[in-house]
């Protein structure tokens, strides 16, 4: 099967449509980012992102396709133009080693997101394999294909849900806001917190819900940390966990390997490969 035919079921496979509107190829952000598709594809490697050891690593699998969610040269829409004129050195390393493998890498984030096969319809396939890889699949509540899922659990705290985080991730650690003492019963996993955002309708619905653990994408000092630091100083049961964009989404591209063979419809050999915690704690 050629890389071509691989990727192009796989986008049979998802819905296909997100947030209301149809994905296509001229504003998905799903492209090929390095190499030519038009070759047979030997294996697959999944990952959150194509960095420098993981395309080592595919490599030594034997792959020459790897399917990354997240973008491979350090800007929005992976462009060139810049790298190419200032001659990056990083950049140009890094692009002799993809040709050297005959490495094609392929983005797949909208499509994704836009959902997979889920009891007769379609769920996030990021957050819902998330879900699947930390052991939460059967507290799975809703998943509004807007980046957030919900979750209703046995009661626990977030310390003991950030020990799960580490060992199932595979993380260095995680930044904590807010009561790890807590008692958590609903969870909710939300977008990017961000400056300029809109944060009255999560901090209304948290307060609505009484959710008692967010894990966030990307977090900031204010708003939420805010909100929660001082609910939490009045005696509530909130916190927030925060491992990294990356490191919340990469389990989703691991549960990739699950419905890759349904995906492709047939089967190559395919390896999930850790892009590693983005982050060291002293």
């Amino acid at each position: 099967m050629l890389v071509s035919e691989v990727i192009n079921n796989i986008k049979n496979y998802c819905q296909g449509s997100w947030m209301g509107m149809k994905i296509d190829d001229a504003t998905t952000r799903d492209k090929i980012l390095f190499g030519d598709p038009e070759v047979e594809c030997t294996g697959i490697v999944t990952t959150i992102y194509a960095s420098v050891d993981v395309i080592r690593k595919a490599h030594e699998l034997g792959a020459n396709l790897i399917i990354a969610h997240e973008a491979m040269l350090w800007n929005r829409g992976d462009k060139r133009d810049w790298l190419e004129e200032s001659h990056n050195e990083t950049y140009l390393a890094k692009k002799k080693l993809l040709e050297e493998y005959g490495m094609v890498v392929w983005r797949c984030h909208d499509y994704i997101h836009s959902g997979i096969p889920y009891r007769g319809g379609y769920i996030d396939g990021i957050f819902y394999g998330l879900a699947k890889v930390t052991g939460w699949d059967d507290a799975v509540i809703t998943s509004d294909l807007t980046g957030a899922l919900y979750l209703e659990c046995q009661q626990t705290t977030p310390r003991e849900v950030g020990k799960l985080l580490m060992e199932k991730w595979n993380l260095n650690g995680l930044k904590c806001i807010g009561n790890m003492d807590a008692k958590v019963t609903k969870i909710l996993i939300c977008g990017h917190i961000q400056e300029g955002q809109d944060i009255k309708p999560l901090i209304e619905r948290i307060d609505r819900e009484n959710i008692n653990l967010i894990l966030p994408l990307e977090l900031i000092d204010f708003t939420l940390t805010e909100y929660i630091k001082d609910s939490s100083q009045l005696g509530q049961d909130k916190a927030i966990l925060a491992a990294g964009h990356f490191n919340l989404e990469e389990p989703g591209m691991k549960y990739m390997l699950e419905y890759l063979d349904d995906a492709i419809g047939g089967h190559i050999d395919a390896h999930f490969v850790q892009a590693g915690d983005m982050y060291t704690y002293m």
